[in-house]
């Protein structure tokens, strides 16, 4: 029978792997819900919908993983506050383009941390990644580079395309390119680990 001590690694990598899907669930849900309500009721519904879902996501990230990321809270103050001038202006653009200042906003956090010599993603990610300077430097720059093009991306599409084409995009496209950013840089991130990091695996 394996003793208390060699159960408990697996119970904390269940834990972390628990803790993952909730983030998912709590990150997916009010983007699926706006979707939801846009095609049902359309854009001012849905906006309405996604402050409300915004609000409820961030409840529950504090009751259920007793922590609220930064990302979390700037993205849930700019859907309320571009929620709010789009549903008293009777004007979905301030909906729009929150997608855009909250990519710029992450861009500008990372390039800023990278100019103080304090890289962003260490201080957020520090826990689950131990990388080396080298290493969260050129992730840094590459998450800023990314959101940067996203940002880019959300301003040629709602300018220039449907408003539907832009909420499909905002639902279904923004999380699936983060996510294969995210994969594409499993082998930098193996090859960039700390060497002690490497010992323990």
């Amino acid at each position: 029978m394996a003793s208390m001590d060699e159960r408990a690694p697996v119970r904390h990598t269940e834990d972390a792997a628990r803790q993952q899907r909730l983030r998912l669930v709590i990150d997916l849900a009010p983007l699926l819900v706006f979707f939801a309500a846009y095609m049902t009721a359309g854009i001012f519904w849905a906006t309405g919908v996604l402050m409300l879902a915004a609000v409820i996501s961030m409840a529950a990230s504090k009751f259920l993983l007793n922590h609220v990321s930064p990302a979390l809270l700037v993205s849930t103050a700019l859907v309320l506050a571009f929620g709010a001038l789009t549903l008293w202006l009777s004007d979905p653009r301030f909906i729009k383009m929150k997608p855009t200042l909250i990519y710029l906003l992450f861009a500008a956090a990372l390039v800023a941390g990278l100019f103080w010599r304090k890289p962003v993603l260490q201080l957020l990610m520090g826990e689950a990644l131990r990388l080396t300077e080298r290493g969260w430097t050129v992730l840094s720059f590459r998450w800023a580079v990314f959101f940067a093009g996203l940002a880019l991306l959300n301003e040629v599409v709602w300018r220039n395309f449907s408003e539907t084409t832009w909420a499909t995009l905002k639902v279904f496209g923004f999380l699936p390119l983060t996510l294969l950013f995210v994969i594409l840089h499993i082998g930098f991130i193996q090859r960039h680990q700390q060497p002690e990091a490497r010992d323990e695996r």
